[in-house]
């Protein structure tokens, strides 16, 4: 099984994080706002890391340490699209309890700023609901409606949540696909390590290793088109 290094992808990701997302659902107009909406994880060389303050971090804190997904809730108003969503939501947490917290977010409370600001929420269309990884990945946004497969459909393996991670912090991400029995490992490598140890872009570039073998990463390597052997 030859060694395959498979692709760099680079992302702006303030500018359209959706389209990133692997098995996100499709664009909508409200989707569209989101995407102008919604930054994502502000790049801590660029501004301090917000204080964790509000319902809203200490759920993202918790979920982290407890390694499990958090899907937050934000909302303005309390009207029927509120209610809907909160209905799904309950739903989906019948099934996922075991990987996976909630949380309900109102945006125009001081007190949730922090978070707020965290992912540009000033102008998402409202109520949305955002599905975070336990690194802090988006892994799906749905604004105004949802439904449950689309919320079950979020869940996404290691490899993918660390690739969304660093694409989502504006960093150039090599995706290296192989494992102590792939062949030419570091004739392969040889030209990403050397691209990582440029002054002028390792700052700005991450490697991530993925074993064509793992079963949990099988899902990610089909989306890519990717033959694990």
């Amino acid at each position: 099984m030859k060694n395959l290094v498979v692709f760099a992808v680079a992302t702006v990701f303030a500018t359209a994080w959706f389209a990133a997302i692997v098995g996100c659902n499709s664009s909508t107009s409200a989707e569209a706002d989101v995407q102008q909406s919604a930054r994502g994880v502000t790049d801590e060389t660029q501004s301090p890391e917000p204080q964790r303050s509000g319902v809203g971090m200490a759920a993202m804190q918790k979920a982290a340490e407890a390694k499990k997904y958090l899907f937050a809730l934000f909302r303005k108003a309390e009207d029927s699209q509120t209610s809907a969503m909160r209905a799904v939501l309950e739903e989906v947490m019948k099934e996922v309890a075991d990987r996976a917290d909630s949380v309900e977010v109102n945006v125009t409370a001081s007190s949730e700023r922090a978070i707020v600001d965290k992912f540009g929420l000033d102008r998402a269309p409202m109520p949305l609901i955002l599905a975070i990884a336990p690194n802090g990945a988006i892994m799906g946004g749905f604004p105004t409606e949802v439904d449950k497969q689309k919320l079950l459909d979020a869940f996404a393996s290691p490899g993918t949540e660390r690739c969304m991670k660093q694409l989502q912090d504006n960093k150039l991400v090599f995706l290296c696909v192989q494992n102590g029995k792939t062949k030419s490992n570091d004739e392969a490598m040889k030209g990403v390590r050397e691209f990582k140890a440029d002054a002028r872009f390792g700052q700005a570039t991450e490697i991530v290793v993925l074993d064509p073998t793992d079963a949990a990463e099988a899902g990610f390597l089909k989306d890519l088109r990717i033959d694990p052997k």
